[in-house]
């Protein structure tokens, strides 16, 4: 009853119109509308979106023809468009965390290919100036989201971020890469943990893939850990 007398006096509303929902961090329909969701046809490996199906068993995109990635799979849910962007940036930036309430859903349905063999969750690291001016690690709070839902134990300082690197949203694709080398190590306390198991690593966008590509790489040849898969919440398209 307290519950129904606070939602006739504050009703929910989306965080990004306004308009009234059926819940905290829900989103209108408007917003529903503006988003575009991946699905089939994909790349096998990284999950890039294809325009139509080229037919085969195989369906791997130029960019992992040319390089097998770090990762062994990934998968995002939505398109990187104004309105994801718009929505991831409310949740990193502006403090609106009820959103994983949103997000964590579409990261559940993405990810089945990459559930079944999970051993733990990582998220992400941020480097602790970071932090401490952000609060929170919006990769590590999906990822708690995302143990709940599945049962997956999530090492929430798998990965150490040991140096603060430039933002790489200015950065061309090959100063990405170089930007993070070097920038991550697997946490000692965690290593036995790490070693033979099935890691999903947890992210917001997936833009070049340098940073996860970077922390694949470390978690399988300083952690050993048998397998890395990559789950973000959107995936940056080339036009």
């Amino acid at each position: 009853m307290i519950r129904q007398g606070i939602d006739l006096i504050l009703p929910a509303r989306c965080p990004v119109t306004g308009d009234i929902v059926d819940d905290d961090g829900m989103l209108s329909a408007a917003v529903w509308s503006g988003l575009a969701f991946i699905s089939d046809p994909h790349c096998d490996t990284c999950g890039y979106p294809f325009d139509f199906d080229a037919g085969g068993d195989d369906q791997i995109c130029a960019a992992c023809h040319h390089e097998t990635p770090a990762f062994d799979l990934a998968r995002s849910a939505v398109r990187y468009n104004d309105t994801s962007r718009d929505i991831i940036l409310r949740f990193k930036h502006a403090d609106q965390m009820h959103l994983v309430n949103a997000l964590t859903p579409w990261l559940v349905r993405a990810g089945q290919p990459l559930f079944a063999r999970a051993d733990y969750l990582v998220p992400v690291p941020l480097h602790y100036t970071r932090l401490v001016r952000r609060r929170y690690n919006q990769a590590a709070e999906l990822a708690k989201a995302l143990s709940c839902k599945n049962e997956i134990p999530v090492l929430l300082d798998g990965l150490l971020r040991t140096r603060a690197t430039a933002t790489q949203g200015v950065l061309s694709s090959s100063a990405r890469h170089k930007n993070v080398a070097k920038a991550f190590a697997v946490n000692p306390r965690c290593q036995s943990q790490i070693r033979d198991k099935h890691i999903v690593l947890i992210d917001d966008v997936f833009t070049t893939g340098a940073t996860i590509s970077e922390c694949a790489r470390v978690l399988k040849k300083d952690g050993g850990a048998a397998g890395v898969s990559v789950l973000t919440v959107a995936r940056v398209i080339k036009s």
